[in-house]
């Protein structure tokens, strides 16, 4: 039972903390419509359980204990953060009744949130440690699957909930005063998220 309500705890204080994920669904449900931004939470919690995969398969405690494979796995992430994020600055304002921002499929939608998520550090980090440190070995793999399970899901409640407020009439008014601005804010918080991360490498190489 400690077990459980430890690994709930971390994962829901994991979850709601700001990040990539966050960033990204902000910016397709304000940008694009409260669709796009459900399908990208559906993206980040099928990439969630990618990094599940591989920790119940035991690469994720050679991914924790080899620096040169988890600073790759860094530096990859940043560099897809950095290249959302200069595609958002470089985003021009759009004239009278031209589309606002380019569209994104359903399909694009789902594909944006996994990859943000799939190679977001952050998460592997969260992840691999949380089975490595938390989940005792004695635990069955039944319910160590359910507990990736819950961290997939805890990721799609949430990021739907965030998806349903930033798609809501009150931030629709704000996107129409200044849509190129929130464009370029959030491109410019995900090239920052994406430098640090890689600075943070660097120092520890």
């Amino acid at each position: 039972m400690l077990e459980l309500l430890t690994v709930a705890s971390i994962t829901i204080l994991a979850v709601i903390s700001p990040g990539a994920d966050f960033a990204m669904v902000t910016r397709n449900s304000m940008m694009l419509s409260r669709r796009a931004g459900m399908l990208t939470a559906a993206g980040i919690s099928l990439g969630v359980l990618v990094h599940v995969a591989y920790s119940l398969l035991g690469l994720g405690l050679v991914i924790s204990r080899s620096a040169l494979l988890f600073n790759l796995i860094k530096y990859l992430g940043a560099a897809y953060l950095v290249w959302l994020g200069i595609g958002m600055l470089r985003a021009v304002p759009s004239g009278p009744g031209a589309p606002p921002v380019a569209p994104l499929s359903d399909l694009g939608a789902l594909r944006r949130g996994f990859l943000t998520n799939a190679t977001n550090p952050k998460t592997t980090l969260f992840v691999v440690s949380l089975f490595s440190q938390v989940v005792s070995p004695r635990t069955p793999l039944a319910v160590q699957i359910g507990y990736g399970a819950f961290m997939s899901l805890a990721h799609l409640v949430w990021f739907i909930l965030v998806a349903c407020a930033f798609s809501s009439a009150p931030a629709l008014r704000v996107v129409a005063s200044a849509r190129h601005h929130v464009e370029r804010g959030i491109g410019g918080v995900l090239v920052c998220l994406g430098l640090t991360l890689a600075l943070a490498s660097l120092r520890q190489a």
